[in-house]
């Protein structure tokens, strides 16, 4: 669905998307690892294994390092957002992440005195990131050669169901194989919840805020406080 074309159109909505930039890129990582060092580090410390400290801030930095985008479709649409905007900024997020994700994840971890595990960082933004996109790129551009945008649609339409079961499956999956892990350790889940709920309504928050102050309508301040929160 994402078109990169669509980044054409970010001067229509430059107050909006400069806001989802601000809050994806130079608010949530840092305010999620400011979290996570004053609860994991200081309040919860005495609660949490100390040998897993680490790897609890490593895995709160790498969630909000990268911002939300399939799932922003569904957010727009739910709080009726302004669908051209949704895909301007949801490109524009995807075209930074390629970039910026790794470098950002290796500084946040090095600051919170995490060894950085560079080869690590650079293969999963190749294989998780820019492969899938490169191969979403390359087949939009065929379909619309070949059939226009009637066969896209038509494509995207057939795909749609199967691409919302396979992401509820993932979720399963995930929850499925972590299960043990929910059932033997409720507090720790507990506890790991607490800075991510704060920096998730934080983030909305502000970001909706902003977007109202600077007088930009609903339709374009909901979607973006939400992939600012996702």
């Amino acid at each position: 669905k994402v078109d990169f074309g669509a980044m054409r159109q970010v001067g229509q909505h430059w107050r909006g998307i400069g806001v989802t930039v601000f809050i994806n890129w130079a608010v949530k990582p840092f305010s999620m690892a400011l979290l996570g060092g004053v609860f994991l580090r200081h309040l919860f410390a005495a609660w949490l294994p100390a040998e897993q400290i680490d790897s609890y801030m490593a895995g709160l930095i790498l969630q909000a390092a990268a911002p939300c985008t399939a799932m922003v479709f569904v957010w727009s649409n739910l709080c009726r957002g302004d669908a051209n905007f949704t895909l301007s900024q949801v490109a524009l997020n995807d075209a930074i992440m390629v970039l910026a994700f790794a470098p950002l994840v290796a500084l946040l971890l090095g600051i919170s005195a995490i060894n950085v595990p560079w080869a690590t960082l650079v293969f999963s933004v190749a294989l998780y990131i820019l492969l899938p996109v490169a191969i979403a790129v390359l087949l939009r551009r065929w379909l619309l050669r070949s059939g226009g945008q009637a066969r896209l649609d038509s494509v995207l339409e057939r795909l749609g169901p199967l691409s919302l079961t396979a992401l509820l499956a993932t979720l399963l999956l995930l929850f499925g194989f972590q299960g043990r892990q929910i059932i033997e350790q409720p507090l720790i889940i507990a506890l790991l919840a607490v800075p991510i709920l704060l920096q998730v309504y934080f983030n909305a928050g502000l970001a909706y805020l902003l977007n109202r102050k600077l007088g930009v309508a609903h339709c374009v301040a909901g979607p973006s406080a939400l992939i600012g929160a996702s």
